[in-house]
């Protein structure tokens, strides 16, 4: 039994301020955003520049990117008037996926929507741009719009304008930054713990054992991530 306390008081986590802060003299997330936004804009500016009428390599992947959002989310939520904000939905998609992916990239292993600061400032974009295309087409009747809407009993509008107006402009900026916040800092949380679980198994004579389930979890978990960065990106 002693001989178990002892191999256990060996395994040591680092403090949990690095699991979002890393230890250095750059700032890592502030790097990664940096490559998200290159990395989008050399895509499509390579893409760009490749004029085939049978698209192949990079201009292949855009034009399905491109394909995808506008029958995955304008054609299913916006209508056909909406391929006028494709290029923005397709600069943030690909942003926030490159963002998120480098959570599993070797050497980095931390997905800059792992901080609030990007979740937030792409939320509060988002939703300035929601309401200056809604008093783009409908004037200052926006507001009263959400805020009365039609064909509701005035009695009722002293429930129905306090529960709108948190929604729509209190809510929603908030759910959308913490809805890829919080899902991207759980999966890293997950990855760093059975990582640090790995490596100090390894090194611990009798707690070897364990290991192969740790790694196996490790597998697992690393998959489960890839296809969350993807869907947070397809959600957001």
């Amino acid at each position: 039994m002693s001989a178990l306390t002892s191999i256990i008081a060996q395994v040591e986590f680092p403090p949990i301020e690095n699991i979002v802060e890393y230890p250095g003299f750059f700032n890592k997330i502030a790097v990664i955003n940096l490559i998200a936004v290159v990395g989008t804009s050399a895509l499509f500016l390579a893409a760009a520049s490749k004029k085939a009428m049978v698209p192949v390599g990079v201009q292949n992947l855009a034009e399905s990117a491109v394909d995808f959002i506008r029958k995955g989310i304008i054609d299913q939520t916006i209508g056909s008037d909406g391929m006028r904000y494709l290029p923005y939905l397709v600069s943030l998609f690909f942003y926030i996926l490159i963002g998120n992916i480098f959570e599993v990239i070797p050497t980095a292993h931390m997905p800059a929507n792992a901080r609030m600061a990007t979740p937030a400032f792409l939320a509060l974009l988002t939703w300035a741009f929601f309401i200056c295309v809604g008093v783009r087409y409908h004037g200052l009747k926006y507001f009263t719009g959400v805020l009365f809407p039609p064909g509701v009993p005035k009695a009722l509008y002293l429930l129905v304008t306090p529960i709108e107006f948190i929604s729509t402009f209190i809510v929603r900026p908030f759910s959308l930054a913490v809805r890829l916040f919080a899902n991207m800092l759980a999966g890293h949380i997950l990855l760093v713990t059975f990582s640090v679980l790995c490596i100090t198994l390894f090194s611990a004579s009798l707690l070897i054992l364990a290991l192969p389930f740790s790694f196996g979890m490790l597998v697992g978990l690393t998959g489960f991530e890839i296809m969350v960065a993807f869907l947070q990106a397809y959600i957001f």
